[in-house]
């Protein structure tokens, strides 16, 4: 915050004022509220958070930082003042501590009141959600799950950002930071897939994360829902669908890359999308039908990990050969053909493959139909990624129900392209 408090506009002032006032009648009502039933209710409700808004508003109007560092120290030394009456018979702090981000939250709507707002409105839902965060930290959240909590904080936020972000190893082809970032989404999509089958059961909640970690990678999608398959049996026939769905993202994600790269080119790939997306959708729905005839309760009863840190590096790993196994050839053969080199990127990733060959068309290097092949390599040679990592990570029982509904979704594009 700066002194030009002289310096904003009228209305810009009133905006501030009025949001600082919103503000505190939004936490102090709920202050209020939680008043009731208590044998020894918090002294601050929803008159004093509303002064103490406007407090912290004023106090940045009249006399900028200096003055409001002022207005906060008295709002502080009341709240202690609060505590040391009721500290004893209530020795919560939520109240204490939410008097002085009170004031904060004040002042800096009169510098961002967008901001201030949002922030008033979390405070106020956390405040509200007291007693559901409580029983849900108590008593749903098991102490295996916390640790996984924090084991996913601890890679995403500690580790993602230490590594590397540059190219080495071998042909140059390994980045650290793209392998941790991969295992932090496989982390991710295996705890979505988890938090959904919690909530929704198995039957609904794993396809249901299936489509939508399809959009993030297919066959890290694949790869979780063979994680789940195998530590859950019982729940293999929804994993299988979660993974036959992912691949109907897939092509909906293909196609809207090629529609934003070259739009063009989606006319030529019309027939064959087409084709392999409405193969993958019945497939899909067929294996959510055959899903239907088992029960979640075994699963539900024993929850286990939301993911396991081992197989995630393990799948890291393993797309990190296949890019240096790509980067080699591609160093063996040189430009030899576009073919080859979309054939050994499209064990990585068939949206890179698309996205390229998509450019390319749109730079004027390579006509329409010339780029059509590619993406249909690409495509071939990642459903051949797909189906070793659906054999990796689920076994035989899980990986023959998946790979009929990849190789059936390969066939018809490449038939739609041939029609």
């Amino acid at each position: 915050m700066t002194t030009q408090s002289l310096l904003l506009p009228p209305y810009a002032t009133l905006i501030g004022l009025c949001v600082a006032l919103g503000i505190g009648l939004l936490i102090g009502a709920e202050r209020e509220q939680s008043k009731d039933g208590s044998a020894t209710p918090d002294v601050a409700g929803i008159r004093t958070f509303a002064v103490v808004a406007l407090l912290g508003a004023v106090g940045f109007v009249a006399g900028g930082l200096p003055l409001f560092v002022i207005a906060l120290a008295v709002v502080g030394a009341g709240a202690l003042v609060a505590y040391n009456h009721t500290g004893t018979q209530a020795p919560g702090l939520t109240t204490e501590f939410a008097l002085p981000l009170t004031c904060v939250l004040g002042g800096l709507a009169m510098q961002d009141a967008l901001l201030a707002a949002g922030l008033g409105a979390v405070l106020a839902l956390m405040l509200a959600s007291r007693h559901r965060m409580h029983q849900f930290v108590q008593k749903v959240l098991s102490r295996q799950e916390l640790q996984d909590i924090i084991l996913f904080m601890a890679v995403a936020l500690i580790a993602l950002p230490l590594a590397p972000d540059r190219f080495m190893g071998p042909y140059l082809a390994i980045n650290p930071h793209s392998a941790v970032l991969l295992v932090v989404m496989v982390m991710a999509i295996s705890a979505g897939g988890y938090v959904a089958m919690r909530w929704l059961g198995p039957q609904l909640g794993l396809p249901l994360a299936g489509f939508a970690s399809g959009f993030i990678s297919s066959s890290a999608t694949i790869y979780s829902m063979g994680q789940r398959a195998t530590v859950h049996e019982d729940s293999r026939s929804a994993a299988v669908a979660g993974a036959a769905f992912s691949s109907v993202a897939t092509i909906i994600q293909i196609s809207l890359i090629i529609e934003v790269v070259q739009p063009a080119l989606l006319v030529a790939m019309t027939l064959p999308l087409a084709f392999g997306g409405a193969v993958a959708l019945v497939y899909a729905l067929f294996c959510f039908a055959k899903s239907a005839h088992f029960s979640a309760a075994m699963v539900l009863d024993k929850p286990g990990r939301a993911f396991d840190l081992k197989t995630s590096v393990g799948f890291a790993v393993l797309l990190s050969v296949v890019l240096v196994a790509s980067a080699g050839l591609n160093a063996w053969f040189g430009t030899a053909g576009m073919l080859a080199g979309a054939a050994v990127s499209g064990f990585a990733d068939a949206h890179a493959t698309a996205a390229s060959a998509a450019s390319l068309l749109a730079a004027g290097k390579i006509e329409t139909r010339q780029a059509v092949v590619p993406i249909l390599m690409g495509l071939t040679t990642n459903t051949i990624t797909k189906a070793v990592l659906a054999f990796n990570a689920g076994g035989t029982a899980y990986a023959m129900q998946v790979v009929p509904g990849l190789v059936l979704m390969t066939a018809v594009v490449w038939l739609g392209a041939w029609l």
